[in-house]
This record gives structure tokens, sequence and C-alpha cells, in this order.
């Protein structure tokens, strides 16, 4: 009797043990449930403030489409020039309180002064692997956005004989009719600066002759391309993509890649270390690289760094292009002499 007894407890005992597990799982499969549900509906929130040399429209039509997909985040934008957001991301450091959350600028020799200092957050946006790897950093602090080459301008109403290198700029032809931007403003010009002068068919000699060819000298790309279109200068050093969309809005331009090759800008995108909105730094990250952004990208006239999304009409795609390279480490680490050696050409 006393076995059955003690059989009858133990089957009893399992009984109880077996619901209390039921009623555990079933428990943790409603907390499971109700976890996946509010991971759904959370929604990216708070203030992003973003800094950029965009033009004024182009990081507008960004940002708006950016709030469309997240609602209940509010973009504040700082816009200037490249050197002088970097400027003021350096002046806030110095205070010690960056207020930047997402950079957005011209090139990688600028992101990799910032990845020294430690400024930069490692964030590989899943959207990175439709980017050729050369366009990504390989510590993910920074992405290329889009290829931007610089090249020639010129103004069709006063140049009929159309040029074919940078030689053109300075020839007696040119002379006090060309214009390029400051590389003490522009990002692109500083870049440029860079892989020009260690070319060996233009270098330091290519400054000298426009310096005394008399070329003008502007803040940014867009002065130039102002200069051109209006018919106060006759050529140019600008970026592609400006030209390409002047000329489709009907200004009397066109777009010429010098025979000698092209600096190609990527303008990358980052999110700062320090940065107060992280989940929403890297919402953003995401949708500049994503098919909808390069879209936007392609529609605002660039040619999209994502594979696969055609380049507006009138632009060069990358393989098309006779691409200008230099060592991007040592561009970094004399850019800052390039620019003093510029400015002792052209009394800057």
């Amino acid at each position: 009797m006393r076995k059955i007894f003690m059989t009858m407890i133990v089957f009893m005992f399992a009984i109880v043990i077996a619901g209390c597990g039921k009623n555990a799982a079933e428990e943790n499969g409603k907390e499971s449930e109700k976890s996946d549900n509010e991971s759904e509906t959370t929604e990216i929130s708070g203030t992003l403030s973003f800094y950029t040399s965009q033009p004024d429209a182009d990081a507008q039509a960004l940002v708006e489409a950016f709030q469309k997909k997240n609602p209940n985040v509010k973009v504040e934008t700082f816009r200037s020039g490249t050197e002088e957001v970097i400027s003021k991301i350096q002046a806030e450091k110095q205070a010690g309180d960056i207020q930047a959350d997402v950079l957005l600028v011209a090139d990688s020799v600028t992101f990799e002064s910032l990845k020294e200092d430690d400024l930069l957050l490692s964030y590989q946006s899943p959207e990175t692997k439709q980017i050729p790897a050369s366009f990504v950093d390989q510590d993910g602090t920074y992405t290329g956005t889009k290829v931007m080459a610089t090249a020639l301008v010129i103004n069709t109403n006063e140049v009929k004989e159309l040029p074919d290198g940078w030689s053109v700029l300075t020839e007696k032809e040119s002379k006090g009719k060309a214009s390029m931007p400051s590389p003490f403003y522009s990002g692109a010009a500083a870049y440029n600066l860079g892989v020009i002068t260690r070319q060996d068919s233009l270098g330091w000699d290519f400054y000298k002759d426009l310096k005394a060819n008399e070329i003008g000298i502007t803040k940014g790309n867009g002065g130039v391309l102002e200069a051109v279109a209006t018919g106060e200068k006759s050529y140019g050093i600008v970026v592609d993509f400006v030209v390409a969309r002047a000329k489709k809005e009907g200004s009397p331009v066109e777009l010429i890649y010098p025979k000698e090759g092209v600096p190609v800008i990527t303008e990358p995108v980052g999110i700062m270390k320090n940065t107060k909105n992280e989940a929403a730094a890297k919402a953003f990250i995401d949708f500049v690289l994503s098919e909808e952004g390069q879209k936007l990208a392609a529609e605002l006239g660039y040619t999209p760094i994502r594979e696969g999304i055609a380049a507006p009409e009138g632009l060069k795609t990358l393989d098309e292009m006779n691409v200008l390279e230099a060592n991007i480490t040592e561009l970094y680490k004399a850019r800052e002499e390039d620019k003093k050696q510029f400015g002792n050409i052209f009394g800057q």
C-alpha cells in the first residue's frame, strides 16, 4: 500500500509540474509576442542634427524624404562649404560639445581626418552590401553616397570650339576667362588640388600656369557655374552634376570630361561618435544608401553609388570615366601643406 501511495504522489506531482511548465511557456510566448509587437510599432523619434556641404535644395530634398519615412524625427540642418563645416565641428570639439549627429560632406580625405581624431562612430549599414567595397571604409566609419567627377564647363555662347583637356585653361584663349572653386572653402576643390598635383602630367605647374593665365577663384562650385552660365566667364572647373543640371534647365553650358582624366569624390556620410540620437542617425545612413535614397540622388542629378541604379542623363558612370587617383592617406597628411602652397601661388 505504501508503495502504491508513493507512486500516486509522484504521478500527481508530475502533473502539477507539467501544468506549471505549460503555463510558464504560454506566458513566455505571450511576453515574446508582446515584445515583438512592441518592436514592430516602435518608431524612431527625437532631434537629429545634420551637417552637410550639399547645395541647400538637395539637402532639403534629402531631409524631407527621410522625414516622410520617419515623421517623428526632427532634422536640424547646418549647411556650408566642407571646410567651414569641419571648422565648425572642430570649434565645437574645443568647446567640449559637438552638436552634429550625422555628417555628409565632399570627400573621404575629410572623413579620414575625423577618423584619426576618433570622432566617428563605426556603423556598418546593411545597405553597404550594394555599394562597391572601395567606397566603404573598412572600419565602418563612413561610406560614399554618390559619384561626382570634377570636370570642365564651358559657355556655349562664348566658346565655339569644344576643348578636350585641362590644358585649355592655361592657353591664351582662356586668359582671364576661367574660374575655379577655392580649396579653402570647397572640400572637392581641396581634394582635387591633392590629386591633380600628384599627377606627372599636371602637378603644381598646372596651378602655376592657371595663376599666370589669371583664373578667377570663387568660394564654391555654385559660384563657378553661375559665372560660366551667365557669360561672366567662359570656362570653369566644377563638379559634373551641377553642369548637367544647369544644361537640362536651359543654361548655355556644356560638360567636358578632360582626356587627361578627372578627380572623383564620393560625398561620404558618417555618424559622429558622440551622437545624441544613435537610432535616428543609423536610420538616416540606411536611408541615404537604400535603393529609395539612391534613386532620389539620381532624381536630383547625381550619379548614384549603389549598384544597379543608372546615372542621370548627361553624366558618365564610374566605369566610363578616366579617373585620376592618389593615395588617400597621403592626401590626408598633405592637405594642409597643399592648401598652404596653393595660397602661396595665388596670394591667399
